[in-house]
């Protein structure tokens, strides 16, 4: 059972005192928390690709790059890398060189990306959505699998027989499929035989067992071996001394990110009332003390069978000593309680 964080590297205001974090710090600040999810025993550190003013990590495998050599264990994954609207190659090489500046610790998350202002920024059309990730995850994979490529599409030019450098310490580099639950994403992965992320975010985690068996039953229906389908999750959280110092924390900018978002997307208001059901027992925030993240993790791994699960950490601008607080509590009281609580269960 894998634990980790995974940030978008936020940059929205202060909710209590309106100052703004600029970019360059909080890109630093992010790098401090890699470096101490390393020490604190977690396994995986993701960060995700936006292009907007309150998101600073337009690029994270340079962030991560700037980690790996002050790190030793912990691996290194985009969370997601937007590539519908990136070019493959430059995506697969920037994570080969992070591979080897990391001695073997990195991972591309691909996915579609549920924010667009890429799409204009790098001149593509929205009405390609989908097929603009279907082909691009078709040249990764042929990257991934061969250091020469012959390949030709749509939307990017052909490559005839031409090496691409340089190639990663792992052979292959792991690629997981990020998916916010959509079905069509969840079968995908599963004929692929990749490695699949859901973005359980919202709702009664449970409700996403049935897309993990979806999952299974794709990958086992072409030949997969199932013990080499892996799924795991990411979800907002944060941990606290205790349970209610926890919640009284991370509510302020959790309640002014997600009402940003829910003004763009037509969302209702995010209230105090929302956010104590999204963190009760069955709902989708994994905010409390030590014992009460850890029991909701235990819980996922039984009820939904994820096998890694990465704590999206802060939502919105939280003082950075606080969330370097979160991310060692993670590490030496929730994540050997999951491990240990989960290897029982599973030796039964």
């Amino acid at each position: 059972m894998e634990i980790g964080i995974s940030t978008f590297v936020e940059t929205t205001p202060d909710p209590h005192s309106g100052k703004v974090v600029s970019h360059a710090e909080r890109i630093r600040q992010v790098v401090e928390e890699i470096i101490l999810a390393d020490k604190v025993g977690l396994d995986v550190f993701g960060v995700g690709e936006h292009h907007r003013k309150d998101y600073a990590a337009s690029a994270p495998a340079l962030i991560l790059a700037a980690a790996a050599t002050q790190t030793s264990r912990i691996r290194l994954t985009s969370a997601v890398s937007v590539l519908s609207s990136d070019d493959p190659v430059r995506v697969f090489q920037d994570f080969a060189t992070l591979d080897g500046l990391s001695n073997g610790r990195a991972e591309i998350m691909a996915g579609r990306g549920s924010f667009i202002e890429s799409f204009p920024l790098f001149g593509y059309d929205l009405n390609d959505y989908n097929e603009l990730f279907d082909e691009k995850l078709d040249l990764l994979l042929k990257l991934q699998a061969s250091e020469k490529v012959t390949w030709s599409g749509k939307h990017r030019p052909s490559i005839n027989n031409l090496g691409v450098y340089p190639r990663p310490v792992q052979d292959p580099l792991p690629i997981w499929i990020g998916s916010g639950g959509n079905s069509e994403s969840v079968v995908r992965a599963g004929i692929l035989g990749l490695p699949l992320v859901l973005a359980i975010i919202g709702g009664n985690p449970a409700q996403f067992a049935p897309l993990v068996d979806l999952y299974y039953r794709a990958g086992e229906h072409v030949g997969h071996d199932p013990k080499k389908l892996t799924v795991a999750s990411h979800s907002h959280g944060f941990v606290g001394e205790t349970t209610e110092s926890a919640a009284d924390a991370f509510f302020p900018s959790t309640q002014y990110a997600m009402n940003v978002l829910g003004k763009e997307r037509g969302w209702g208001a995010y209230t105090r009332e929302t956010f104590d059901a999204a963190r009760s027992e069955n709902g989708a925030l994994y905010v409390g003390d030590p014992r009460t993240v850890a029991d909701k993790i235990i819980a996922l791994r039984k009820n939904v069978g994820i096998t890694r699960f990465m704590l999206h950490v802060p939502v919105g601008s939280m003082p950075h000593d606080q969330v370097l607080r979160a991310i060692e509590l993670l590490g030496t009281e929730v994540a050997p309680l999951v491990r240990k609580e989960v290897a029982e269960w599973e030796a039964r």
